[in-house]
């Protein structure tokens, strides 16, 4: 009877740590991925540095630093309004920057002054120690936002009057109505011509940690954003807009303990207008997305979570090819500087 009685302690013993260790081991299978010990942390991003990024080269231990920024872009007719400011005589920087209107928007669109250098010969926003022979104020004719309106462009006329009073000066001011009748058919082309494009990585069974996201995408030449949750793949010339950016919810970034958070999909996206076709985005944003999915263990979908074939991606390809050669035709090439200010 005693014999009987221990043998089903026993079992009951046996059964209680056999189910403790299922349990754990069941625990442990659904934890979110978490990043390896001891490696690097994501730089964090600072104002002004060259960031790493994939094209980055080295030959015999030397690095290559990225080209210097690009100039701030001026104004265009192509997708400005412009009105000329003659002058009675020659102003310096420091006069013109002493009286330029405070906000330098009209509505939702850039408003510029613009002078013409006398030393370099060319147009330029004021600077001070320069002096100028010819000034120009000028607005954008459209944007993401929409185009310029009735409103925007008053607005705007009243703007560049009122500076002109305190410089002396003598706008050119352009007809409101060919004006918003420009901005409006360059909206609608801008409109039917922005491409935005959007993979995901979506995990198959384990889910992964914030962590585990930005360590594996570092590896990839991704750095922090500025924005918690996003991370962007630098362009080859330091200041341009990323070629690529991943996303992930930004509360689980900004979770008391982000290892605990379990996260299953991750976003990459390219804004196609904003980036050079020489950066041959969607190539890399296609490698990227399938060096994420294998080493994390997910599959490529599209928005919608509808898994992405070879050959679906290489119509999406194909049709991006056909929109960069738009873009050029239009004097608006992917990546320029009217491209940037134009799809903004």
């Amino acid at each position: 009877m005693i014999s009987l009685q221990l043998s089903l302690l026993l079992s009951g013993v046996l059964l209680l740590l056999v189910m403790a260790l299922y349990y754990a081991w069941l625990a442990r299978k659904s934890r979110p991925r978490q990043a390896e010990p001891r490696e690097p942390r994501l730089p964090e991003p600072v104002e002004g540095r060259i960031e790493p990024h994939l094209n980055d080269q080295a030959i015999d231990g030397e690095s290559f630093a990225s080209p210097a920024p690009e100039k701030k872009p001026g104004l265009d007719t192509l997708i400005d309004a412009v009105a000329p400011i003659a002058l009675e005589a020659p102003l310096s920087g420091e006069a013109i920057l002493a009286v330029l209107p405070s906000t330098r928007r009209v509505g939702s669109k850039p408003f510029v002054i613009e002078g013409f250098n006398a030393l370099s010969q060319r147009w330029e926003q004021p600077l001070a120690g320069q002096h100028y022979s010819q000034l120009q104020a000028g607005v954008q004719l459209a944007n993401r936002s929409g185009p310029l309106n009735d409103i925007e462009f008053s607005e705007f006329v009243m703007k560049t009057q009122n500076f002109c009073d305190v410089i002396n000066g003598t706008p050119d001011l352009p007809v409101m109505r060919n004006e918003v009748n420009r901005a409006r058919e360059l909206d609608q082309f801008a409109s039917g011509h922005d491409a935005q494009l959007v993979l995901m990585v979506q995990a198959r069974r384990v889910a992964w940690s914030p962590s585990y996201i930005q360590q594996t995408a570092a590896r990839l030449g991704f750095v922090m954003g500025s924005m918690a949750g996003r991370l962007v793949l630098p362009a080859s010339v330091n200041g341009l807009p990323p070629v690529v950016s991943l996303t992930f919810d930004a509360l689980a970034a900004l979770a008391d303990d982000p290892t605990q958070s379990a996260l299953r999909q991750i976003t990459l996206g390219l804004d196609v207008a904003q980036v050079d076709r020489n950066e041959k985005a969607f190539e890399r944003m296609r490698e990227i997305a399938d060096a994420l999915a294998q080493e994390m263990d997910g599959v490529v979908t599209d928005d919608q979570g509808a898994a992405l074939s070879p050959e679906a991606m290489t119509v999406i390809a194909s049709e991006l090819e056909k929109l960069y050669d738009l873009l050029e035709q239009h004097e608006l090439a992917a990546g320029s500087p009217l491209a940037r200010r134009l799809f903004s």
